[in-house]
C-alpha cells in the first residue's frame, strides 16, 4: 500500500460506515481480504473499514491536497460468485436474517456479512435478530469470527448449550460501552459534535395537557431505562466506559415553547432537533414541548423527545413511547409513578454479556 485514507461516509441516510482508499505500489493488486484480516488483528471492530476501495491515484485539489469529494462511492456486492444456497432450515432462515439486515434480495451461505457491507452497527442489530428469531444467545464478537452463514451456523450448532443466557449481572466499576455505542463514540469523535445521531421523535397531542405530570413521566421513563441516564466518561488513557446516574442526579430538559402556527412548530422543531449532546455531561434525552395557538386557549401540542443514537434506536422508540404514555397516564389518575414490572435486564447488562 502507497497511500491510505479513511473517510465517513453518509452515502444512505442513518447509515454511516468508515470507507478506506488504497493506491498501491508499483501497480500490484492489493489483497483487500487479506488486508481486512490483517486490520481486524491490530484495530478493534468499530474502527475497522466497511469498504475498501483501491484506486491508481487519489484526486486531488488545485492545491494539492486530497479532493474528498470526487473519491468514488463503494460498490458494495450483492452476492459471491458461486455461493451455495442454504443445507438446513437454520441455515434458510439465517440467510433470510442476513438479507434482512444488510437489505438486499439473497444471501448464501457463503457470502461475508462484511464484505456485503456489514458494520457493527448492522452486526449489533443482525445478532439482536438471531437473538430473538433463534431463541439462542451470541456474542458479536462470534459474527466477526465467523461472519458467513455456513460458519456461524456451525457456530451456533456447537456452542447452543454452552453460553449462558443474557442476564443481570454485578456491575464492574467500568462499564465498557457496547460495540455498538463504541462506533458511534468513535465516529462523533473522528466527525466532531454534530447532530448527524440524534434520534428525533415528534407526537402531536390534543385536549388539556398537565406538564408537571409529562415532567413526572419523564423521569419515570428515565428512571426504568439506564441507558436514557448514562454518561460516557474517558479515563486518562482515552478509554471510555458508561456511568449510570441516579434518578437523583437525573433530570430531563423540558422546554415549553408557544407557536402560532403548524409551519412555526415545523421550523422551531426543527432547529430543536439539531441540538448537539455533550454525551460526557448530559443524560441522552431532552424534551421540547410546543403549545398551538393564542395564549390561554390552547388544545393543540406537539412533544419533541430527543435521544442519541448512543441511547435509543428505531426499535426502542417504540417502547419510549409506550412507557412514557403509561407514566404520564399514571400521573393524571392516580398521582403516582405507574406500577410497571421492573425489567429483567438493562443496556448495561448487554454491554457486559457482549464483551464476555
Amino acid at each position: 500500500v502507497a497511500q491510505a485514507a479513511v473517510l465517513v461516509r453518509e452515502d444512505r441516510p442513518g447509515d454511516p460506515r468508515l470507507v478506506a482508499y488504497l493506491t498501491p505500489t508499483a501497480h500490484q493488486p492489493i489483497p483487500t481480504t487479506d488486508l481486512r484480516q490483517h486490520l481486524a488483528t491490530h484495530l478493534p471492530d468499530y474502527m475497522l473499514p466497511t469498504a475498501y476501495i483501491t484506486l491508481d491515484a487519489f484526486p486531488l485539489t488545485p492545491n494539492g491536497k486530497l479532493d474528498r469529494r470526487a473519491l468514488p462511492a463503494p460498490d458494495y456486492a450483492t452476492h459471491t460468485e458461486g455461493g451455495r444456497a442454504p443445507r438446513t432450515p437454520r441455515e434458510e432462515l439465517l440467510c433470510t436474517l442476513f438479507a434482512e439486515v444488510l437489505g438486499t434480495d439473497t444471501v448464501t451461505i457463503d457470502d461475508d456479512f462484511f464484505t456485503l457491507g456489514g458494520h457493527s452497527l448492522l452486526a449489533t442489530k443482525l445478532v439482536s435478530r438471531i437473538r430473538t428469531v433463534l431463541d439462542t444467545e451470541l456474542a458479536i464478537r462470534q459474527l466477526f469470527e465467523a461472519p458467513t452463514v455456513a460458519r456461524l451456523a456451525g457456530v451456533l450448532d456447537s456452542s447452543a448449550a454452552a453460553r449462558g443466557r443474557l442476564v443481570a449481572a454485578p456491575r464492574p466499576a467500568r462499564v465498557p460501552l457496547s460495540h455498538a455505542q463504541q462506533r458511534l463514540w468513535f465516529l462523533q469523535h473522528l466527525e466532531g459534535p454534530s447532530d448527524a445521531y440524534n434520534v428525533p421523535i415528534s407526537l402531536d397531542l390534543t385536549g388539556d395537557l398537565d406538564q408537571e405530570a409529562l415532567r413526572l413521566a419523564l423521569a419515570d421513563v428515565v428512571d426504568r431505562h439506564e441507558s436514557l441516564r448514562t454518561v460516557v466518561v474517558e479515563d486518562g488513557s482515552g478509554a471510555a466506559h458508561q456511568v449510570v446516574l441516579g434518578r437523583e442526579q437525573t433530570r430531563v430538559p423540558l422546554a415549553v415553547e408557544r407557536v402560532a402556527s403548524d409551519a412555526e412548530v415545523d421550523a422551531r422543531m426543527r432547529r430543536a432537533a439539531g441540538y448537539v449532546f455533550d454525551l460526557a455531561s448530559e443524560i441522552p434525552l431532552r424534551a421540547t414541548l410546543f403549545a398551538v395557538g393564542e395564549e390561554g386557549v390552547t388544545d393543540r401540542w406537539a412533544l419533541l423527545l430527543l435521544t442519541h443514537h448512543i441511547a435509543s434506536d428505531a426499535w426502542s422508540r417504540g417502547i419510549l413511547i409506550r412507557d412514557l404514555v403509561a407514566a404520564y397516564a399514571a400521573r393524571t389518575t392516580t398521582g403516582r409513578a405507574p406500577d410497571l414490572a421492573p425489567l429483567p435486564v438493562q443496556y448495561a447488562d448487554y454491554s457486559l454479556w457482549q464483551r464476555d
